[in-house]
């Protein structure tokens, strides 16, 4: 079921509604980062001069962006899905009733719109549970990187858990009278997203990617209850 969700929700990455919602979900997501490294930047270059760090301007000067470059590589790693999702569930019905419109006409009908409010406390109960989690998870990331394997195995298995969530708030409150997606299937779903947004390029899409399938997840369960 959920291969076949995921294969069905590759097309819907190419309609004029999931372009646009990606292009919006992109820049905005830069830009939050963008403000992150000014942060970092200030945060970093107010700790050297009141430590008096660094005598020389010009080596003072490159370890500033190089401290604030090693920082920003870890932030991405840790938080670009967490932002990302978050900003795409503000807008996530664009690509949600798109998808529902082409493959589920009855059930679009038929759907509750979710509402800006209602969207905006979702993507910030997104970041706040993706965040929480991930920095409660930091110590043994790090711990598990002489595995090898460690760390991206504990990353998925524990992103494939809030990803499955993210996903569910965002189908589900449109649709009260279907059946939540089972426990099981939200995991796999959020694991199946979690390896997205690990490929790169690809990861790009797997926001888009990853709302599509959630649709066909619910809705696919519908047609084939085994």
């Amino acid at each position: 079921m959920i291969l076949r969700a995921a294969f069905r929700a590759l097309p819907s990455i190419f309609h004029g509604a999931a372009l646009r919602l990606l292009l919006k979900t992109l820049l905005l997501t830069l830009f939050a980062f963008a403000l992150l490294a000014a942060a970092l930047w200030g945060g970093i270059h107010a700790a050297r001069l009141h430590f008096g760090w660094g005598a020389t301007a010009g080596w003072s000067g490159l370890a500033e962006a190089a401290a604030t470059t090693l920082a920003m590589l870890a932030a991405a790693w840790l938080l670009f899905r967490a932002v990302a999702m978050a900003i795409m569930t503000l807008f996530a019905d664009d690509i949600i009733v798109a998808v529902e419109r082409d493959s589920y006409p009855q059930a679009a009908a038929r759907a509750c719109p979710v509402g800006w409010g209602r969207s905006l406390h979702f993507a910030l109960r997104s970041l706040a549970r993706t965040l929480g989690w991930n920095l409660i998870a930091l110590p043994a990331y790090v711990l598990l990187l002489v595995t090898g394997i460690g760390t991206i195995g504990l990353f998925l298995v524990l992103n494939a858990y809030l990803l499955g969530r993210d996903l569910s708030d965002m189908v589900e409150p449109r649709q009260p009278d279907l059946p939540p997606i089972p426990r099981g299937s939200r995991w796999l779903m959020g694991l199946v997203s979690a390896l997205i947004f690990l490929v790169p390029v690809l990861n790009l899409l797997a926001p888009i990617w990853s709302a599509a399938m959630a649709v066909h997840m619910l809705h696919g369960r519908q047609r084939n209850p085994a």
